[in-house]
């Protein structure tokens, strides 16, 4: 059985930078405690990656803040994860836009079968969902989950809202 953990922009700027909020650090321990017991080879994790030309985009037009680009300190991933996806050799994925695009953006960097796929990081209401959505429309027959104590959102009515939806869309929520 291939289980899979996908940590989703757990990223400088989403934290402590251009789009951090309080209470994103709080998850930086678990995260990483999550990471190491995955373990090497079973660890993935996405980057939001953006240009300098970010602003002139559809998203930087509906969203008009500078942040995650490319090669920046906001880029980088936060704290004690960053030091455990090294550890664990965990492969990055970069992407340009709220889901992964498996066509352009994983170039078979992920396993052909997977049974089970946890998804934890952020911004539980943007990039969370969006990519819990990729990966249960890529595996259709895997389990995918979301670990609530170990993502979040500057709203708190939309992480509550969000982890609603997944669970409607029959992906499993725990630690609510």
């Amino acid at each position: 059985m291939k289980k899979i953990l996908v940590v989703v922009d757990y990223q400088n700027d989403f934290v402590n930078g251009a789009l951090g909020f309080a209470g994103a650090e709080k998850l930086d321990a678990g995260i990483a405690k999550k990471v190491y017991e995955y373990g090497k080879g079973n660890v993935f994790y996405t980057l939001d990656t953006h240009s300098s030309e970010y602003l002139s985009t559809r998203e930087g037009k509906n969203l008009p803040v500078a942040h995650c680009i490319e090669n920046t300190t906001g880029w980088q991933v936060f704290g004690k994860t960053s030091d455990a996806l090294a550890a664990v050799e965990a492969i990055k994925l970069c992407k340009k836009s709220f889901g992964l695009d498996f066509a352009t953006e994983v170039n078979g960097k992920l396993p052909q079968k997977v049974d089970e796929i946890e998804l934890v990081g952020l911004v539980s209401n943007i990039c969370v969902i969006s990519n819990a959505v990729v990966f249960q429309s890529h595996y259709p027959n895997a389990n995918v989950t979301v670990d609530a104590s170990l993502t979040a959102s500057f709203d708190s009515d939309l992480n509550t809202k969000s982890l609603d939806v997944m669970e409607g869309l029959q992906i499993k929520v725990i630690n609510r």
